[in-house]
């Protein structure tokens, strides 16, 4: 199984990651917990996220969820991810809960449920269903 470290630290060295401000707050086999800023540039209108950085936290969060379980030395890719919009990404962070829903040797289903962060609480605003292909790099794909 590969270690949470491992894939915090591949994460984190991904550009879009350092864009987006993650902050990774647990990683576990098979489940993940991330924070973002909800930065005015990435704002539709005055503090509301739009979906784009919405969809980026909740596939960070399954995926790097995903990549806990994979062989040593594995990585993993997102090939599918389906995004529903509950409600409006406002507040002073998103906290977005990734897990896997069904480990698989090639294919690995996970999913996400982010939420928006403000002084009076939490509320649900998506989720995401994923599908991460699981890669050995030592073999030609």
């Amino acid at each position: 199984m590969s270690n949470p470290q491992r894939v915090r630290e591949a994460v984190l060295a991904m550009p879009m990651a350092r864009t987006l401000q993650l902050d990774i707050r647990q990683l576990d086999a098979g489940s993940s917990e991330i924070h973002m800023p909800v930065l005015d540039s990435f704002c539709f209108r005055p503090g509301q996220l739009q979906a784009t950085a919405v969809f980026a936290i909740a596939d960070f969060a399954a995926v790097s969820a995903a990549g806990t379980l994979l062989p040593d030395g594995w990585i993993n890719a997102t090939i599918d991810g389906t995004l529903k919009l509950l409600a409006p990404a406002r507040g002073k962070h998103l906290r977005a809960c990734g897990r896997v829903v069904d480990p698989g040797r090639l294919l690995t289903i996970c999913a996400a449920e982010v939420y928006a962060v403000d002084d009076n609480g939490q509320t649900l605003c998506a989720t995401l269903l994923g599908t991460a292909r699981n890669i050995d790099p030592t073999t030609r794909h």
